[in-house]
């Protein structure tokens, strides 16, 4: 049977590959900067492809998803993935075979049959809403115990054996937390992306129906919520702090909230999801600015969220406002999981582990074993233990080296697709269920922005889209990491960036505006932006290159459109 992939076709653009970009394996592989940017630490080059395949190829059965699992390789530093076929994933074809031969194989091979009954289950009865349940109940605060354990180790007191094993069992946590981080996306995204796919059919723009999830995620705006807490009793108390210690000094009550705030919060990776992005609380200047200069006003209130979901029920056909109503109520609990998994998966485990990995960089430097603190993100999985409890492993000279290596692949420009093309089947080709289901993950994946929108509209430089009502103009700080941008980022100023992170809600109110290239309304940026009010333009293509750093624009998302004014 020839193998074949059910999908969009995507066209192959970007820049010429360098000599050294190759195919990781057989097929078609596509970059995603979303997450890692390129020069990823050996580490997160074996953690993330172990955690996301591991989980599709668990869950997808059970979801009724058409594909093997997605594989994930990184190439230079650079992350690509590639949708693996049910049949032959490893044989690709440039050619799929006969429509009707396609209709007669999936409705007649055990695999397939097995997912179009999965799909049609959970199309009828979805378990997102138990696994959102579970997630409150059970796995959060399992989750959040765990963390916190881990952040009350006194690294500084550990002998070496004991340090060594400490970062054993983080590295073992992390495994199963970013599996976990991936497994969950799976009940996070139907709802939303069901809602998506009855919105289309009723006529109704993705975009316009996720400004109906306004508010629908508490963890997003808990942490802005805390630290305004904390400035409106420095403001009731005449105190304007220059220092942290200061805060603290400033009544009992403070000192409480901010201890919880950075137990929390501090070891969560702020600024990226590599092991070499700070944490929060290594960049006390970050928190103090947020508590000092954080937004005062929510991004929604009740009643302009009550107009939005009765002007959306107005335009779903009669017979249909049921369903809307119900689709809506799912999506709203399934944004919050989205919204909440992320940090407590994903950025507070590797914050924890980049915290104890720096311990073993000052140790390691100390002794000798290491020219500098930093190279200690060059060690892989074994090797870190390994180093720390026996001093077996890679040279000084070896670590160096690497780190040269990952500083020049953050400077290459990767080609966006690796390989050849491989068949593209039309979605008539699947037994409903199946076809169903693979339209909302087409859906998801258009509002996110990770495959382009088949609406045929082409897209103006600087155009994308918009995020809020109205226009704001400002100084642009561009960066293509967080830390960078918020080294010299200036509060009330525009943040012009590549993509965000969830974790950004801890530092964006921070900003005036927000631009980036990437992205879609479903994005992280977009969500941020919406919940904290901040005037936006996500995936406005070109921003890297016709934004310059000091530029003065205006950013007006009514007309999705980011202006250059001087």
């Amino acid at each position: 049977m020839t193998p074949y992939t059910f999908g969009p076709t995507v066209s192959v653009v970007g820049a010429e590959a360098s000599d050294n970009f190759e195919a990781p394996g057989p097929g078609f592989w596509q970059l995603d900067r979303s997450h890692f940017p390129g020069g990823t630490t050996p580490i997160m080059r074996w953690l993330v492809p172990e955690a996301v395949q591991s989980a599709y190829r668990k869950q997808w059965p059970l979801l009724g998803v058409p594909a093997e699992t997605l594989s994930l390789r990184f190439v230079n530093g650079f992350t690509y993935t590639r949708m693996r076929p049910l049949i032959r994933p490893d044989k690709p074809s440039a050619k799929p075979p006969p429509t009707l031969l396609l209709k007669v194989a999936s409705r007649l091979h055990p695999e397939f049959r097995r997912r179009t009954r999965a799909a049609r289950r959970n199309l009828e009865h979805s378990p997102a809403a138990a696994v959102v349940a579970e997630w409150h109940a059970e796995t959060r605060p399992r989750l959040v115990e765990q963390n916190l354990a881990f952040g009350a180790v006194e690294l500084a007191v550990l002998d070496d054996a004991d340090l060594a094993e400490h970062l054993e069992a983080l590295l073992n946590h992390i495994r199963w937390t970013f599996e976990e981080h991936f497994r969950l996306h799976g009940y996070d995204l139907g709802p939303i992306g069901q809602l998506l796919v009855a919105g289309n059919r009723w006529g109704i723009p993705g975009g316009d129906l996720l400004g109906a999830l306004v508010g629908a995620s508490p963890s997003t705006s808990a942490p802005v919520d805390t630290l305004r807490r904390i400035r409106d009793r420095l403001a009731d108390a005449g105190i304007t702090p220059v220092s942290l210690a200061e805060v603290t000094a400033t009544s009992p009550d403070i000192a409480a909230e901010l201890d919880t705030y950075l137990r929390h919060r501090g070891p969560v990776l702020f600024a990226g999801y590599d092991l070499d992005s700070p944490t929060l609380g290594e960049t006390p200047e970050v928190v103090l600015a947020t508590i000092l200069s954080g937004a005062d006003e929510r991004a929604h209130d009740a009643g302009r969220l009550e107009a939005t979901v009765a002007d959306l029920r107005g335009r779903v056909p009669d017979d249909g406002r049921d369903r809307f109503d119900d689709l809506l109520a799912r999506a709203r609990e399934a944004m919050d999981l989205r919204d909440d998994n992320g940090p407590i998966t994903a950025e507070w485990p590797a914050g924890l582990l980049r915290l104890g990995m720096l311990e073993a960089g000052r140790r390691l430097t100390a002794s000798g074993r290491l020219h500098e603190a930093a190279h200690v993100f060059e060690l892989g999985r074994d090797e870190l233990p390994s180093i720390v409890a026996t001093g077996a492993g890679p040279t000084a000279d070896d670590l160096a080296l690497r780190a040269a290596e990952r500083d020049h692949q953050k400077t290459l420009d990767p080609p966006q697709t690796l390989g050849d093309a491989e068949a593209t089947a039309p979605l008539d080709a699947l037994p409903a269920p199946l076809a169903e289901t693979v339209t909302i993950i087409l859906a998801c994946l258009t509002e996110l922005g990770m495959v382009e929108d088949s609406d045929g509209v082409e897209r103006q430089p600087l155009e994308g889209c918009g995020i809020g009502n109205e226009p704001f103009e400002g100084v642009a700080r561009v960066a293509e990491s967080a830390d960078e941008a918020f080294d010299r980022l200036q509060p009330g100023e525009v943040l012009v960036t590549r993509t965000t992170t969830p974790a950004y809600n801890m530092v964006l109110t921070l900003v005036g505006g927000l631009v980036t290239a990437e992205g879609g309304p479903m994005s992280h940026a977009a969500v941020l932006s919406r919940e904290l009010g901040i005037p936006a333009v996500v995936g406005a293509a070109g921003a890297m290159e016709a934004i310059a750093d000091g530029d003065r624009v205006e950013v007006d998302p009514a007309k999705g459109v980011v202006r250059v004014i001087a």
